[in-house]
């Protein structure tokens, strides 16, 4: 019992010394995302908009490109070079994820919000060929470009990125 423990350590560690810790948030991240999507694909028609409140819908998309559609007309090579870039950045942020400390808060928890969001959006362009959009914010004629769960996930993280350089910035000079 006590050989099996010890083997186990440096892997429990990982998971409880380590930002790895809020793996669990990446996982949970994915499956909103990805459920949510399922649920459009159910039950929303392909560019039917359901307005929710004044100021948001609905709206059943793809999105063949990046971020606001960037790209999205590009023959189709952007399938597969976002796809690469959207694995490429999640193990490099899983690498960063296993550097954090267990006094590490805000880092972690953005690093794991990002993971989740780009696995969940490269899952969508590897079984789809494009990205299920499906969140809209609007004023009047001014239409913010749809988004889902997954792009929700990496700019919360995102901003809590800044948030962390910001209060670790201020430490340093006091």
């Amino acid at each position: 019992m006590l050989k099996a423990r010890a083997k186990n350590a440096p892997m429990l560690k990982l998971f409880t010394q380590t930002g790895w810790r809020f793996l669990w948030l990446s996982l949970l991240v994915l499956v909103l995302d990805q459920y949510t999507k399922a649920l459009v694909l159910e039950n929303i028609e392909l560019y039917q908009a359901i307005q929710i409140l004044p100021f948001f819908n609905l709206t059943h998309v793809y999105n063949y490109g990046a971020a606001f559609s960037f790209l999205h007309d590009a023959g189709g090579w952007q399938r597969w070079f976002f796809t690469i870039v959207a694995i490429a950045v999640s193990a490099l942020v899983l690498w960063w994820l296993k550097q954090t400390t267990k006094q590490q808060l805000i880092l972690p928890i953005a690093f794991s919000l990002i993971i989740g969001g780009a696995i969940g959006n490269a899952y969508d362009r590897l079984v789809h060929g494009y990205v299920i959009d499906f969140l809209v914010l609007y004023y009047q004629d001014w239409y913010w470009p749809a988004f889902n769960v997954a792009d929700s996930a990496i700019c919360i993280g995102a901003v809590l990125l800044i948030i962390d350089m910001v209060k670790n910035k201020e430490e340093k000079h006091a």
